[in-house]
């Protein structure tokens, strides 16, 4: 396809979407549950074709040499396309956030004001890799009342195709307004470029995906952006800590699942309990394969732990996101140079402190300036699913106008309904 085609096949789903967005705001709760359940049946009627066409997407990252990670992440089977489907299923229970009454008032002058949630209206997904996103994604858009434009990675486009295809048809037979759900059927990078400028029809856009990708989208947007680039996450020991707490924790945090954005990629130590704490944890993170890149205290006390791969950090090692079993370590004289690390290197995504110190605590939950401050607690609850939202949109590291896990209520916007008796202004 030339650039131009491009554009033109974008406009059109944009302008399509626009008018489906008008057509959504006019459907109840039930309606939109119904619809739901109907997309999570016909996902899971079209199991052979989705997981045919799944097929073909890895049959072709084996052949481009992707990661066995980036593969895992890519494959479907019956036992995760089930869960798919039972995540569309369980937006289906969730409650609807639409219309919610936020907060009401009545002025001096007898004006009744009232503050409601309201569908954002056009909504652009561009994401990398998992298949899921496009299932997840789009429940929650139309969930909230959003039109929504997916924008999939080349390497999962069967399987998206396929996944789309299912939501709409099943959809559309239980009342899906057409066009509110759209899948960018090409996988050419200048539909990136093309949806990024469409103002005029996307109210917003989230980019799901490595550094390279959100840095392209939010150089290039004219809407509001939400995102989060990187995951640099810490877990802060306290001289109080309880130290058995502080080492599961530690571990669960780092190995639990090291990929992912919440995942843990520094410790900082206090000084007073250096000399017990690294010897501790560094044994169950050497039975977990995790290697450490640690400071000269910390090296020195974790050098006798056996078969704990260890090096020197260097500088670099206090802003990178390893995504992998790699752990950089610090010794720190307290919360004061703990805070002030956190928010020099860290990323504003997940924090943790541990203590048994209460005001210690609420102190590093205040001035730690993340989305997500957890106390006694792995950084891996930073999750949509584990605060209860169900299936998630993201983890935004912005302030405006979500922050952390986005759920239903943060792909809504508000507006004021406002009722009088014939009032005017002088």
């Amino acid at each position: 396809m030339t650039d131009s085609d491009i554009q033109s096949a974008i406009l059109d789903m944009g302008r399509r979407a626009r008018a489906a967005s008008y057509a959504l705001v006019k459907l109840t709760s039930e309606q939109k549950n119904t619809i739901l359940l109907a997309m999570a049946d016909e996902l899971m009627a079209r199991q052979d074709g989705i997981l045919e066409a799944n097929a073909k997407d890895l049959a072709r990252a084996q052949e481009n040499g992707l990661s066995k990670a980036m593969i895992d992440r890519l494959t479907l089977d019956p036992k995760r396309l089930k869960a798919v489907a039972d995540a569309v299923r369980e937006v289906a229970l969730l409650p609807d956030p639409v219309g919610e009454l936020l907060t009401d008032f009545t002025r001096p002058n007898g004006l009744y004001i009232r503050k409601v949630r309201v569908p954002i209206g056009v909504i652009g997904i561009i994401f990398e890799s998992r298949p899921n996103v496009t299932t997840d994604a789009a429940s929650l858009c139309f969930k909230t009342g959003n039109a929504t434009i997916l924008r999939g990675a080349s390497e999962a486009i069967d399987s998206n195709r396929a996944l789309a295809a299912a939501l709409q048809a099943g959809g559309e037979r239980a009342g899906l307004p057409p066009d509110s759900i759209q899948l960018i059927p090409f996988t050419d990078r200048a539909s990136v470029e093309h949806m990024a400028k469409m103002d005029q029809y996307l109210d917003l856009i989230i980019p799901r995906g490595g550094k390279g990708l959100i840095e392209k989208v939010v150089a290039t947007a004219r809407m509001p952006v939400i995102k989060h680039y990187d995951g640099v996450c810490h877990v802060y020991v306290h001289a109080d800590a309880d130290q058995e707490m502080a080492a599961n924790i530690i571990v669960n945090s780092k190995a639990q699942k090291p990929g992912v954005c919440n995942a843990l990629e520094t410790i900082l130590v206090h000084r007073d309990i250096a000399s017990e704490f690294y010897p501790l944890v560094g044994q169950r993170l050497a039975e977990a394969k995790v290697s450490v890149h640690a400071d000269e205290t910390a090296l020195a006390n974790l050098a006798t732990v056996p078969n704990l791969t260890t090096q020197p950090a260097t500088e670099a090692d206090w802003s990178t996101e390893y995504l992998d079993l790699i752990l950089s370590a610090k010794t720190v004289t307290g919360p004061d140079e703990a805070i002030a690390h956190i928010n020099h290197y860290g990323s504003h995504h997940t924090d943790s402190i541990i203590t048994k110190d209460r005001p210690t605590a609420e102190r590093f939950q205040h001035e730690v300036d993340s989305a997500v401050v957890l106390h006694n607690a792995s950084t891996r609850f930073n999750d949509g699913g584990e605060f209860g939202f169900g299936a998630e949109i993201g983890i935004s590291t912005d302030k405006l106008h979500a922050r952390g896990p986005m759920g239903l209520a943060e792909l809504c916007s508000y507006k004021y309904l406002v009722d009088g008796t014939g009032q005017t202004r002088g």
